[in-house]
C-alpha cells in the first residue's frame, strides 16, 4: 500500500525548465565549477551545502528525468550518469543527494496512481528535493481508520537533512509494505543529524523518527514481483557516476606531475569506468521502453558492473594520489585525503557477496 501526505504551496520561485540535453550538460558543468570552489572547506568544517543545493534544484537539472507526458525532458540514462559524475567532480556529497533524488523520481515513473504520479512530478519540476528511507521494523506501519500511521526510527539515509519530500517504506504487522510520501514538515516527523562517518561528511545523511505520522491509504504499490527494477538499476548506475566523478577529481590533482606509465594506467581505468557507465545507461534506456525481467536484469547487472568498477577505480586513484605526489599531498591544508575518505566510505556499499552470487547466476545460470 502507499500513502501520501498533503501537498502544500511553496513560497520559493519555480525552478528553471531545461529544454535540451546540451543545456543540461552545460548547466551541470557550470554548477560543478561553482561547487568545487568551497568543497574542501565544507568538508573540513562540515558546512552543509545548502546554498549550493538551492542553486542545483532551482537550475532545473534535478527535473531532467521527468517523462515527456508530465512535461519533462527525460534525458538518456548515459547522459544522466555523466551529469552526476560532473557534479561529483565538484562535490561528491552534493552528487550523492542527486543520486537518491533521481532514483526516487524513477520510482514515480511506475506509480500505479496517475494522480499521485502527476503531483509528484509537478513538484520535481517546481524544484522540490526528494529522497528515500526505510523503516525496517515490523509493525512500523499500522492501519488507523481509513489512513495508515507510521511510527519508529528509519535507517540512516543520505539527503534526509535537506529533502522537501521523503519516500518512506515501512512494514505492517502482516509483513506487507506500506509506502508513505511525506512532506518534511509532516506532523510527528523529526529528522536527526546523526551522521558520524569520516567521508561524505556533508551529504545530509540522517535518521527520520516518526511519532504517529499519518497519511490517507492509497492503492497498493506496483513494484512487481521482480527482484530488480529500473529504479534499482538506476541507483547502481548513478552510484557509479558519483564514484567516477571522485576518480576524475582525484586524477586531476596529478596533472602537474611528470607524465608516467602509472598515471597513464589510472587515466585508462577512469576512461574504462566512464565507458561502463555509458553502456549501462543504454541498457537502462532499453529496459524503460520495453520493461521485462530480461531487460531489467540486463540493465541492473550492467549498472552493477559499472558501480563496482567505478568504486574500485576511485579508490585506486585516491591511493595513487599519495603514492605519486609525495609528502606534499599529505598537507592538511590541501585536504586531498577527502577523495580517499569519500571513495572508501562509499565502497562499503558498492559490492557484496550476494551481488556477486547473483551475477554468477545471471551470467552462467544455475
Amino acid at each position: 500500500m502507499a500513502t501520501v501526505s498533503r501537498f502544500h504551496d511553496r513560497t520559493r520561485p519555480t525552478a528553471h525548465r531545461i529544454e535540451s540535453e546540451e543545456e543540461a550538460i552545460a548547466t551541470a558543468r557550470r554548477l560543478a565549477a561553482n561547487f568545487a570552489l568551497q568543497a574542501s572547506e565544507r568538508d573540513i568544517n562540515r558546512v552543509f551545502p545548502r546554498a549550493e543545493l538551492d542553486a542545483l534544484f532551482q537550475s532545473g537539472l534535478t527535473a531532467v528525468t521527468v517523462p515527456p507526458e508530465n512535461e519533462g525532458l527525460d534525458v538518456a540514462n548515459a547522459l544522466l550518469g555523466e551529469i552526476v559524475a560532473i557534479i561529483a567532480e565538484g562535490d561528491s556529497s552534493i552528487a550523492e543527494c542527486l543520486e537518491h533524488h533521481f532514483t526516487v523520481l524513477e520510482q514515480f515513473r511506475n506509480d500505479p496512481s496517475e494522480e499521485r504520479r502527476d503531483l509528484l512530478f509537478a513538484r520535481a519540476l517546481a524544484g522540490d528535493h526528494f529522497t528515500a528511507t526505510a523503516f525496517d521494523t515490523a509493525g512500523a506501519a499500522s492501519p488507523l481508520g481509513v489512513a495508515y500511521e507510521l511510527k519508529g526510527r528509519s535507517l540512516r539515509s543520505p539527503g534526509l537533512l535537506f529533502a522537501d519530500w521523503i519516500v518512506a517504506d515501512a512494514i505492517d504487522a502482516e509483513g506487507e509494505q506500506v509506502r508513505f510520501y511525506l512532506a518534511r514538515e509532516s506532523e510527528g516527523l523529526q529528522i536527526i543529524d546523526d551522521w558520524d562517518g569520516f567521508g561524505q561528511r556533508t551529504n545530509g545523511a540522517g535518521t527520520a523518527v516518526a511519532q504517529g505520522v499519518t497519511g490517507d491509504a492509497k492503492a497498493a504499490t506496483d513494484d512487481g514481483p521482480r527482484r530488480h527494477t529500473t529504479a534499482s538499476a538506476l541507483a547502481a548506475l548513478l552510484h557509479a557516476g558519483t564514484d567516477l566523478g571522485i576518480a576524475r577529481a582525484a586524477l586531476a590533482n596529478l596533472r602537474e606531475l611528470p607524465r608516467s606509465a602509472d598515471i597513464g594506467k589510472l587515466a585508462f581505468s577512469v576512461q574504462a569506468a566512464a565507458a561502463l557507465v555509458e553502456s549501462a545507461g543504454g541498457k537502462l534506456d532499453f529496459s524503460q521502453v520495453g520493461p521485462s525481467a530480461t531487460t531489467i536484469d540486463a540493465a541492473f547487472f550492467s549498472a552493477s558492473t559499472a558501480k563496482v568498477t567505478a568504486s574500485r577505480t576511485a579508490l585506486d586513484v585516491a591511493n595513487a594520489l599519495f603514492e605519486l605526489s609525495g609528502n606534499g599531498a599529505t598537507s592538511i591544508g590541501r585536504n586531498l585525503d577527502r577523495y580517499w575518505r569519500n571513495a572508501r566510505i562509499r565502497a562499503n556499499d558498492a559490492a557484496a557477496d550476494e551481488l556477486y552470487r547473483a551475477a554468477a547466476t545471471h551470467y552462467f545460470g544455475g
